[in-house]
């Protein structure tokens, strides 16, 4: 059987990038998008010409809890997870000072209240499984470097 890789957010950039390299590795892989289906099909052709497997599953992950259940979607079609790659994000712009404490918390929210939740359904099925896995948080360089009017995704990486 396959190892199985989940990727948030795979339907572009670095997601869609780990999706490819893990297909070349030969793991299945779980694609999930927000707002883009047809990156995710894009992604999910990639994949599939590599030999392995392929599941899409739309991922809302400014509707906790319930938003993170697609990730057991995902574990359910492919039968398993070995590893984990938490790639979603969300970002606003707005100088701090002038920032909403609700639009502060919806940046939380998907980006570490997301990551969270989705890395315990991960966890929670590779120690039913008893072989381990892998749960990588992708940050960004911004975590370091931070953008201009982007204090929420900048504390929230």
């Amino acid at each position: 059987m396959a190892q199985v890789a989940i990727i948030t957010a795979s339907d572009s950039g670095i997601g869609k990038e780990c999706a490819l390299l893990l297909a070349q590795q030969g793991f299945d892989i779980g694609i999930t998008w927000h707002s883009d289906e047809e990156g995710a099909k894009d992604t999910a052709r990639k994949v599939v010409s590599h030999g392995v497997r392929a599941e899409i599953v739309q991922l809302d992950l400014g509707n906790l809890p319930e938003g993170a259940q697609a990730l057991e979607k995902l574990i359910q079609r492919l039968w398993r997870i070995d590893v984990l790659v938490n790639n979603a994000g969300a970002m606003t712009k707005a100088p701090f000072l002038d920032m909403a404490f609700d639009e502060w918390r919806k940046i939380f929210t998907v980006d570490v209240d997301g990551a969270f939740l989705c890395s315990q359904i991960a966890a929670r099925q590779m120690v039913k499984q008893g072989q381990g896995g892998r749960i990588i948080n992708i940050t960004s360089v911004h975590e370091h470097t931070p953008l201009p009017d982007a204090s929420a995704y900048t504390a929230a990486k």
